[in-house]
Protein backbone atom coordinates (compact mmCIF):
# COMPACT_ATOMS: atom_id res chain seq x y z
CA UNK A 1 0.00 0.00 0.00
CA UNK A 2 1.45 3.36 -1.05
CA UNK A 3 1.46 6.24 1.37
CA UNK A 4 1.58 9.92 0.57
CA UNK A 5 3.88 12.21 2.50
CA UNK A 6 2.94 15.87 2.69
CA UNK A 7 5.25 18.60 3.93
CA UNK A 8 3.85 20.65 6.78
CA UNK A 9 4.53 24.37 6.51
CA UNK A 10 3.88 27.39 8.67
CA UNK A 11 2.12 30.30 7.04
CA UNK A 12 2.21 33.77 8.56
CA UNK A 13 -1.18 34.36 6.90
CA UNK A 14 -2.80 31.68 9.06
CA UNK A 15 -3.36 31.89 12.79
CA UNK A 16 -1.27 29.48 14.89
CA UNK A 17 -4.23 27.15 15.33
CA UNK A 18 -4.84 27.11 11.55
CA UNK A 19 -1.14 26.40 10.89
CA UNK A 20 -1.29 23.10 12.72
CA UNK A 21 -1.44 20.48 10.02
CA UNK A 22 -1.38 22.98 7.14
CA UNK A 23 0.17 21.41 4.07
CA UNK A 24 1.54 22.83 0.84
CA UNK A 25 -1.80 21.94 -0.73
CA UNK A 26 -3.54 24.17 1.85
CA UNK A 27 -1.26 27.13 1.19
CA UNK A 28 -0.99 27.21 -2.60
CA UNK A 29 -4.09 27.45 -4.79
CA UNK A 30 -4.86 24.30 -6.78
CA UNK A 31 -4.89 26.36 -9.98
CA UNK A 32 -1.20 27.20 -9.38
CA UNK A 33 -0.61 23.94 -11.28
CA UNK A 34 -1.18 25.95 -14.48
CA UNK A 35 1.67 28.28 -13.52
CA UNK A 36 3.92 25.28 -12.96
CA UNK A 37 2.95 23.87 -16.37
CA UNK A 38 3.89 27.15 -18.06
CA UNK A 39 7.28 27.04 -16.29
CA UNK A 40 7.82 23.58 -17.76
CA UNK A 41 6.78 24.78 -21.22
CA UNK A 42 9.40 27.52 -20.93
CA UNK A 43 11.98 24.86 -20.09
CA UNK A 44 11.15 23.08 -23.36
CA UNK A 45 11.34 26.37 -25.27
CA UNK A 46 14.74 27.08 -23.77
CA UNK A 47 15.93 23.57 -24.64
CA UNK A 48 14.73 24.03 -28.23
CA UNK A 49 16.58 27.33 -28.55
CA UNK A 50 19.76 25.87 -27.06
CA UNK A 51 19.61 23.02 -29.57
CA UNK A 52 19.23 25.53 -32.39
CA UNK A 53 22.29 27.43 -31.21
CA UNK A 54 24.24 24.17 -30.94
CA UNK A 55 23.24 23.17 -34.47
CA UNK A 56 24.19 26.62 -35.76
CA UNK A 57 27.60 26.31 -34.06
CA UNK A 58 28.26 23.14 -36.00
CA UNK A 59 26.78 24.39 -39.28
CA UNK A 60 28.60 27.74 -39.24
CA UNK A 61 31.77 26.44 -37.56
CA UNK A 62 31.72 28.65 -34.48
CA UNK A 63 33.89 26.91 -31.89
CA UNK A 64 33.50 27.15 -28.13
CA UNK A 65 34.18 29.23 -26.06
CA UNK A 66 33.36 31.99 -28.57
CA UNK A 67 29.97 33.43 -27.70
CA UNK A 68 29.61 35.16 -31.08
CA UNK A 69 31.17 34.74 -34.51
CA UNK A 70 33.42 37.45 -35.91
CA UNK A 71 32.37 38.82 -39.29
CA UNK A 72 36.03 39.14 -40.27
CA UNK A 73 36.50 35.39 -39.79
CA UNK A 74 33.14 33.88 -40.72
CA UNK A 75 30.91 34.74 -43.68
CA UNK A 76 27.87 33.44 -41.78
CA UNK A 77 28.64 35.41 -38.64
CA UNK A 78 25.49 37.54 -38.80
CA UNK A 79 23.20 34.52 -39.14
CA UNK A 80 24.88 32.66 -36.28
CA UNK A 81 24.95 35.78 -34.10
CA UNK A 82 21.24 36.37 -34.65
CA UNK A 83 20.42 32.80 -33.57
CA UNK A 84 22.72 33.13 -30.56
CA UNK A 85 21.37 36.55 -29.66
CA UNK A 86 17.75 35.37 -29.90
CA UNK A 87 18.49 32.68 -27.33
CA UNK A 88 20.61 34.99 -25.18
CA UNK A 89 17.85 37.60 -24.99
CA UNK A 90 15.38 34.96 -23.83
CA UNK A 91 17.84 33.92 -21.11
CA UNK A 92 18.24 37.55 -20.04
CA UNK A 93 14.47 37.95 -19.65
CA UNK A 94 13.92 34.57 -17.97
CA UNK A 95 14.51 35.66 -14.33
CA UNK A 96 12.06 38.54 -14.68
CA UNK A 97 9.48 36.24 -16.27
CA UNK A 98 9.88 33.53 -13.64
CA UNK A 99 9.74 35.98 -10.75
CA UNK A 100 6.70 37.91 -11.96
CA UNK A 101 4.70 34.86 -13.00
CA UNK A 102 5.71 32.82 -9.96
CA UNK A 103 4.73 35.47 -7.41
CA UNK A 104 1.73 36.90 -9.26
CA UNK A 105 0.47 33.38 -9.83
CA UNK A 106 0.06 32.81 -6.11
CA UNK A 107 -2.83 35.29 -6.04
CA UNK A 108 -3.97 35.05 -9.69
CA UNK A 109 -2.87 31.63 -10.99
CA UNK A 110 -5.15 31.41 -14.04
CA UNK A 111 -4.44 34.96 -15.18
CA UNK A 112 -0.68 34.59 -14.59
CA UNK A 113 -0.54 31.25 -16.41
CA UNK A 114 -2.54 32.63 -19.36
CA UNK A 115 -0.30 35.66 -19.67
CA UNK A 116 2.71 33.39 -19.14
CA UNK A 117 1.61 31.16 -22.00
CA UNK A 118 1.31 34.22 -24.25
CA UNK A 119 4.82 35.18 -23.12
CA UNK A 120 6.23 31.74 -24.02
CA UNK A 121 4.59 31.82 -27.47
CA UNK A 122 5.83 35.38 -27.97
CA UNK A 123 9.36 34.31 -27.06
CA UNK A 124 9.15 31.49 -29.59
CA UNK A 125 8.07 33.92 -32.30
CA UNK A 126 10.80 36.35 -31.23
CA UNK A 127 13.41 33.61 -31.56
CA UNK A 128 12.11 32.38 -34.92
CA UNK A 129 12.10 35.93 -36.28
CA UNK A 130 15.57 36.70 -34.96
CA UNK A 131 16.91 33.42 -36.36
CA UNK A 132 16.21 34.57 -39.92
CA UNK A 133 19.39 36.63 -39.78
CA UNK A 134 17.50 39.93 -39.88
CA UNK A 135 17.23 41.34 -36.35
CA UNK A 136 14.22 43.48 -37.34
CA UNK A 137 12.21 40.25 -37.82
CA UNK A 138 12.29 39.50 -34.10
CA UNK A 139 9.24 41.71 -33.59
CA UNK A 140 7.52 41.24 -36.95
CA UNK A 141 6.37 37.66 -36.36
CA UNK A 142 4.64 38.39 -33.07
CA UNK A 143 7.72 38.61 -30.87
CA UNK A 144 6.45 41.84 -29.36
CA UNK A 145 3.74 39.81 -27.61
CA UNK A 146 6.29 38.71 -25.01
CA UNK A 147 7.06 42.28 -24.03
CA UNK A 148 3.37 43.10 -23.62
CA UNK A 149 2.97 39.91 -21.57
CA UNK A 150 5.79 40.90 -19.20
CA UNK A 151 3.93 44.11 -18.42
CA UNK A 152 0.79 42.05 -17.77
CA UNK A 153 2.75 39.86 -15.36
CA UNK A 154 4.10 42.96 -13.62
CA UNK A 155 0.48 44.02 -13.09
CA UNK A 156 -0.49 40.61 -11.69
CA UNK A 157 2.52 40.63 -9.38
CA UNK A 158 1.71 44.18 -8.25
CA UNK A 159 -1.85 43.12 -7.50
CA UNK A 160 -0.53 40.33 -5.31
CA UNK A 161 1.77 42.75 -3.47
CA UNK A 162 -1.00 45.28 -2.88
CA UNK A 163 -3.32 42.54 -1.68
CA UNK A 164 -0.76 41.51 0.92
CA UNK A 165 -0.77 45.05 2.28
CA UNK A 166 -4.53 45.43 2.66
Amino acid sequence: MATTTTTTLLSPALSPSENIGATIDDLIPKDYAFVVIVFVLYYFLNFYMAMQVGSARTKYKVEYPALYALESENENANLFNCIQRGHQNCLEMMPIFFFMMGLGGIRHPIIAASIGLAYVLGRLMYFIGYSTGDPSNRHKLGGGVSFAAIFGLVGVCMSFGVRLLI
